[in-house]
Parts: C-alpha cells; sequence; structure tokens
C-alpha cells in the first residue's frame, strides 16, 4: 500500500479513535466516577486524557513508514 493512501486511511482512523475514545472516556466518568475524590478523579483523567496516546503512535507510525522499493 502507498504512503499515501496509507495516510488517507490513517487520518480517518486517528479521527475514529479520538471520538471513541473521548465518547467513552466521557460516558465512564459521569456513569460510574461521579461520587470518588479528587485524588482519583484527577487520576483517572490524567490516564484518560493520555491513553489514546499509544493506540495513535503506532498508528501514525504505520502511516509513515515508507513504500515498499519495487523489484526491477
Amino acid at each position: 500500500m502507498k504512503v499515501r493512501a496509507r495516510k488517507l486511511i490513517g487520518t480517518f482512523g486517528l479521527l475514529v479513535l479520538a471520538l471513541t475514545w473521548t465518547l467513552l472516556a466521557m460516558a465512564l466518568a459521569q456513569s460510574v466516577l461521579t461520587s470518588i475524590n479528587g485524588l482519583v478523579a484527577t487520576i483517572y483523567y490524567v490516564v484518560a486524557g493520555l491513553g489514546w496516546v499509544l493506540p495513535a503512535m503506532w498508528l501514525v507510525k504505520w502511516m509513515v513508514r515508507p513504500d515498499n522499493p519495487r523489484p526491477r
């Protein structure tokens, strides 16, 4: 697959990842974490805010991988 196609697919993948992660984190925070203390809430929001970075790093790494050279 060409880099250009991977970047297009990866861009939509990153948008879906960010949207899904955000909605799930908000739903969890509103349903389960409503009666917790401030320290636990802070830890949750830090983990939820940065948790999407690892899958996004993998996706970006895949997007910028160079094309395979064509045999001559």
